[in-house]
């Protein structure tokens, strides 16, 4: 099969090769008639014959670039023509397609033998008209062989390449496929980085806050009722908040507690919110006049924070917590400090498992805003939490 941009040169080819054989057989006809050569008739015959083979061959579906069939019509051809060679000199012209069939239509050596037999018997015969071996006798042929071997091993070279192009593209185009899927499936991992960030962020944590609430509320319950009735109305006020959260999520606005697009607002908000929920003191401070923040720095800020006041209810046992937010010339750093019973860094679970994914998100958030996030921490020496937003981060 030919690659479609040589399909139109080759049908082009093929119809200039058969106007060529008619124009030479009506030529050798012709000639014999104007010059009433003494085999005229002879002459006309094995011209009709000629062309009479060489049209059943081009109309028959089973000739083609393969042996058989197409061995057979080629013998039949040669043998025509020798006659009509042996006939007339002007014969020897119709050597010239018959070269073009040959390496056309045969494998590689057969071809080159049949165009050298051909070649030698078209200088044969021009020398037998001629009654001598001339230079002329000799170079036509084997000038019109060269020239018909160098043209059909022209166009095989442009074939293959052709061919090899339309492989290179194939497989481009598959190579672009995967690269499209390869993107699709590394955007659908973030995606599901950013929303488990998101839950552990938002939704769990308000849940966890809800459950501690509700299990001190339980156990104040029998002795000091106004106690518990204090932590269950704690616990509606988280879960209104978290259904506040759960609704941003869903529609993926900025959250609420950045509506007055002021960090330093929401965070000593969620500072105060953290105090009341557990009981733990939680004091903020900050450093420097504000200065706007994009938003996504500011989301990261005040998850960051989030986690970090979470993870200290929850594990830190500490009596205090700081929360420091400074404002700098070349950035925002946002530091967290309690005394609680601290832990090795290096020895914590890992992401997805139980405690492991609080510190994890952090850092990924961080990371993906080009900040610098750090956690110092040791057995019994508390922990502190630093991130740093440059300046021009997104």
């Amino acid at each position: 099969m030919n690659p479609p941009l040589l399909d139109r040169p080759l049908r082009v080819l093929r119809a200039c090769l058969h106007l060529l054989v008619a124009g030479l057989l009506g030529l050798a006809a012709g000639a014999a008639v104007v010059q009433s050569a003494a085999h005229a008739g002879a002459i006309v015959a094995s011209a009709a014959v000629l062309g009479a083979v060489y049209a059943a061959g081009a109309a028959l579906p089973r000739v083609g670039p393969a042996p058989g069939a197409t061995a057979v019509w080629l013998a039949a051809l040669g043998a025509t023509w020798l006659v009509l060679l042996a006939l007339t000199p002007v014969g020897v012209y119709l050597a010239f397609p018959l070269f073009f069939l040959q390496l056309h239509l045969l494998p590689a050596r057969p071809a080159l033998l049949a165009v050298a037999a051909t070649t030698l018997a078209a200088v044969a015969g021009f020398g037998w008209h001629q009654g001598s071996l001339t230079f002329a006798a000799v170079i036509g042929p084997a000038l019109g062989a060269a020239v018909a071997v160098g043209t059909v091993l022209g166009y095989q070279a442009l074939y293959r390449e052709s061919q090899e192009r339309a492989r290179l593209i194939d497989e481009l185009t598959a190579t672009r496929g995967e690269l499209a899927a390869a993107e699709r499936t590394a955007g659908t991992l973030a995606e599901r980085e950013r929303l488990a960030r998101e839950i552990h962020d938002t939704l769990a944590q308000g849940l966890t806050s809800i459950q501690l609430l509700l299990r001190a509320a339980e156990r104040a319950l029998p002795q000091r009722p106004d106690t518990a009735a204090e932590h269950v109305t704690l616990a509606r006020t988280a879960a209104q908040d978290n259904l506040a959260e759960a609704r941003r999520f869903v529609h993926a606005l900025a959250p609420p507690d950045l509506d007055d697009r002021s960090p330093a607002t929401a965070l000593h908000r969620l500072c105060a919110t953290t105090t009341a929920q557990s009981g733990l003191p939680v004091a903020f401070d900050r450093n420097g006049p504000p200065a706007e923040l994009p938003a996504p720095v500011e989301i990261a800020i005040l998850r960051i924070e989030q986690s970090a006041l979470a993870n200290a209810v929850q594990h830190a046992r500490a009596s205090r917590v700081e929360v420091t937010l400074s404002y700098m010339d070349d950035g925002v750093a946002l530091d967290i400090v309690d005394d609680g019973i601290g832990f090795d860094p290096a020895a914590l679970p890992a992401p997805g498992n139980a405690g492991g994914y609080g510190l994890a998100a952090m850092r990924a958030r961080a990371r993906a805003l080009g900040a610098t996030l750090s956690v110092e921490s040791a057995p019994g020496e508390g922990t502190a939490v630093a991130v740093s937003f440059s300046e021009g981060a997104p």
